[in-house]
């Protein structure tokens, strides 16, 4: 993959992921990355929209192509400690949706 393990892009533009607390997930993946001692392997960065409108905020994991949705602030640990360091994505967070965009009507 490169220079890191994974890269982490959390939405943190579009309609609706601001309004859902998208910049505040996005800092606390970013604390749990550092707290658990990920900093050189896992990268996190602001994205802007990923077309799901609606299922945010949204954060999709690569090289997995692992995508998350409706993910809160708490939820960051959890994501980075079962996936991060255990290597198994959390089933409940996944968002699983045919390849495009799926904004919900407003």
């Amino acid at each position: 993959m490169g220079q890191y393990e994974r890269h982490v892009f959390v939405c943190t533009s579009g309609k609706t992921c601001p309004t859902q607390q998208s910049k505040e997930v996005f800092s606390a993946i970013r604390t749990a990355v550092v707290d658990a001692g990920l900093k050189g392997t896992v990268r996190v960065n602001h994205s802007g929209c990923l077309g799901q409108c609606g299922h945010g905020p949204m954060v999709v994991v690569y090289p997995e192509d692992t995508w998350y949705h409706q993910v809160q602030p708490t939820d960051a640990a959890r994501i980075v400690s079962e996936h991060f360091v255990g290597g198994q994505p959390v089933d409940s967070l996944r968002y699983v949706a045919p390849p495009g965009d799926n904004k919900l009507p407003e």
